[in-house]
């Protein structure tokens, strides 16, 4: 089979636990994110929002990984996401625990929040742009 081109076609590939607990993840991250698209990104489900990546997940053989933990995220949620950390921006829950769900959305939260201020900035920076342009006419 080929690379999913679906979340739902994503989780329809994965064994019945997995896809179970996937699932949960994926309710989730989508009631933390109300107004987020659904997508495929690098072969793996993800949410965009505003038009940018927001956060997205993997199932490996022995932990799901979310991705990204922005420093803005491993700032915000310090000693209760250490034990999750891997590498530079790797969040992994080993499969062999729950996965904690209201870590989950805290980490959303803050990303959430963390696209909304970029998405504003990158829009009044383009705004003053476009007023300089303006004036110069």
């Amino acid at each position: 089979m080929g690379a999913a081109t679906s979340v739902d076609e994503y989780l329809a590939g994965l064994p019945t636990e997995r896809r179970v607990q996937l699932q949960e993840l994926r309710e989730t991250i989508r009631a933390a994110a109300p107004g987020a698209e659904e997508c495929i990104a690098y072969n793996m489900p993800a949410l965009r929002q505003h038009g940018r990546f927001l956060i997205s997940y993997q199932a490996f053989s022995g932990h799901t990984s979310v991705f990204p933990a922005s420093q803005l995220v491993q700032d915000a949620l310090g000693p209760d996401l250490a034990p999750y950390l891997s590498g530079k921006a790797t969040i992994r829950f080993p499969t062999a625990h729950p996965i904690p769900l209201n870590l989950v959305t805290w980490i959303v939260q803050v990303r959430v929040g963390e696209v909304a201020a970029s998405a504003a900035a990158t829009e009044e920076a383009e705004a003053a742009s476009a007023r300089r342009s303006r004036s110069r006419t």
